[in-house]
């Protein structure tokens, strides 16, 4: 894929922005960069907070022998020593999170090996620079401590508002991983074995139909909190897909049916006592004159 095949598609323009594209830490954040490089994209993956990069190579000493730096010094995520004054800091309030502290060194990079997806390489490893992003918070909606947050940007000179938008970004992947997880869980997605490409796109425009209703009935359903949840939403047009599908049943009964009304599953009450049938039954020919080849059968029989 490249470019002109986005543009063919409709996904993206000339002049449009880049496409963004988020990813956790079990993927090769590197490897996607490297791949995806012909590309209007950026790349934002998430990594681990034990995590170990270099920084660009300095100059080479001059009257030195031997082959140039390709790595600077080391970046430890867990070792504040080794960080360097950032390029870009910031603070975010937000109610879910509290205040939330950004902060970003251009240029790092990681050190690759021929392994996971580089041993087929040919030639030099390449040296892939990129954008840290550093988030803290003071507080995380469950139980547990917050803990910061990295993330790999493949832009490896960003400014402020675009390191604000990469993590922001990524905080709405969690979402959309929800939605699909309750898409297949509970509206059964996934659950048909569908052999026709048409039959799936059908069976997923009905799961869309499904979702939406759900949707739009927020503000009709009462929520219904089970024993163990602490929480209840404050306002009913917030209340999550899944408490709305508990209630769902009671507003079923509400609202307009598109269908006809059923028909009784009973037999009518029949012809009023006393009455007549006045109508004449229509009489039907017993049709027993046999057919020739039944009649010639029988006499071949008897012969």
């Amino acid at each position: 894929m490249d470019a002109a095949t986005l543009v063919t598609t409709g996904q993206w323009r000339p002049g449009d922005p880049p496409i963004w594209i988020l990813a956790d830490s079990g993927y090769h954040s590197t490897r996607l960069a490297v791949l995806l490089a012909d590309l209007p994209v950026r790349l934002v993956v998430r990594m681990r907070a034990n995590r170990v990069l270099r920084f660009p190579a300095s100059a080479r000493v001059p009257g030195r022998v031997g082959c140039p730096p390709r790595h600077g010094g080391k970046f430890r995520f867990d070792d504040v020593t080794s960080w360097p004054e950032p390029a870009h800091r910031t603070t975010t309030a937000t109610g879910r999170y509290g205040d939330a502290r950004v902060q970003c060194w251009h240029g790092l990079h990681a050190t690759l090996t021929r392994r996971d997806g580089w041993d087929g390489h040919t030639g030099r490893l390449p040296v892939v620079a990129g954008t840290v992003i550093r988030v803290r918070v003071d507080r995380l909606p469950g139980r547990t401590g917050p803990t910061p947050m990295w993330l790999w940007c493949s832009d490896p000179e960003v400014d402020a508002a675009t390191m604000d938008r990469a993590w922001q970004l990524f905080l709405r992947r969690f979402d959309l991983e929800h939605t699909f997880r309750f898409v297949k869980q509970s509206l059964g997605w996934t659950r048909p074995r569908l052999r026709d490409p048409a039959a799936a796109d059908r069976w997923t425009w009905l799961v869309l139909a499904a979702y939406a209703q759900l949707r739009l009935a927020r503000p009709l359903v009462e929520d219904q909190r089970r024993p163990w949840e602490t929480t209840t939403p404050d306002q009913p047009d917030r209340v999550s897909p899944v408490r709305v599908r508990r209630g769902f049943r009671c507003v079923r009964s509400r609202i307009a049916v598109p269908a006809c009304a059923p028909k009784p599953s009973r037999p009518g009450p029949g012809r009023p006592p006393g009455s007549s049938n006045t109508g004449r039954a229509r009489r039907h020919t017993p049709g027993k004159k046999a057919t020739a080849a039944v009649r010639k059968g029988k006499k071949q029989k008897k012969s």
